[in-house]
């Protein structure tokens, strides 16, 4: 019987590793899809040895959008399940001062993970099934001074995302908008975060393993995530202005 495929594009994210991981314990074969590809050597034969489903690795660079069509033509067997976990934070006040680091936070949150969800949406359509996630952030649902050119592009990301489902729903064809809320990953090393707001890895992968069964629309990590964001979505501009969060 042939195994389900699931492609992890940000394989070496800990979000992209945990999906995997969660993916092939569920039997599904996995590609696992970054920079220097060669370097998840280790994750490809633990994820095999673990969960004895098939493995491989390509090449997938976000940021260099004129290979996204080739990249995905060159894929052995298009998957059925697609999972950007592609994404850069930055520093709010570096990005503030150079405006090339600020470009390449917005590109790395919003120009590469849209183009390439593009490529896989429209090779998705065509064959007539399947289902793509794609994993943006909280910090998109409204700009903040702390973080807003990441909050920007992931806003841009989710609106993408939004539009996609919208115009794939009558194709057969699924997409997932995750919105994690804080998730304890390298990138968030440092930061002082709540602990009753923030979520593992692991925790994330299985929300994203139930919505693609579920064909859930728009997910949180954490169901609290869903009331604080309405709650700050609709704080009128005047105050929230003034706020220091």
């Amino acid at each position: 019987m042939t195994k389900p495929l699931v492609l992890i594009l940000g394989a070496r994210s800990d979000i992209g590793k945990a999906v995997a991981h969660k993916f092939a314990s569920l039997g599904y074969a996995v590609q696992l899809a970054a920079r220097n590809a060669s370097t998840l050597d280790p994750d490809k034969a633990d994820i095999e040895l673990r969960y004895a489903v098939p493995v491989t690795l390509h090449e997938f660079d976000a940021l260099a959008t004129e290979t996204h069509e080739a990249f995905v033509m060159g894929l052995p067997k298009l998957p059925m399940v697609a999972v950007c976990a592609v994404g850069l934070m930055g520093q709010q006040a570096v990005n503030e001062r150079d405006i090339a680091a600020a470009v390449r936070v917005m590109r790395s949150n919003y120009e590469g993970p849209a183009s390439i969800m593009a490529v896989l949406a429209n090779s998705f359509e065509e064959r007539g099934n399947g289902t793509l996630v794609g994993v943006s952030s909280v910090a998109g649902e409204r700009g903040r001074a702390t973080n807003y050119v990441y909050g920007s592009a992931k806003a841009g990301f989710t609106a993408f995302l939004s539009g996609l489902r919208n115009r794939l729903s009558k194709r057969g064809v699924h997409v997932v908008t995750v919105l994690p809320g804080f998730v304890a990953t390298q990138m968030t090393e440092g930061m002082d975060l709540p602990a009753k707001l923030t979520a593992d890895p692991r925790e994330v992968a299985d929300t994203i393993a139930r919505a693609v069964e579920r064909k859930k629309d728009v997910i949180y990590a954490r169901p609290v995530w869903r009331m604080i964001m309405l709650f700050i979505r609709n704080i009128p501009e005047s105050i929230f202005k003034r706020m220091k969060i």
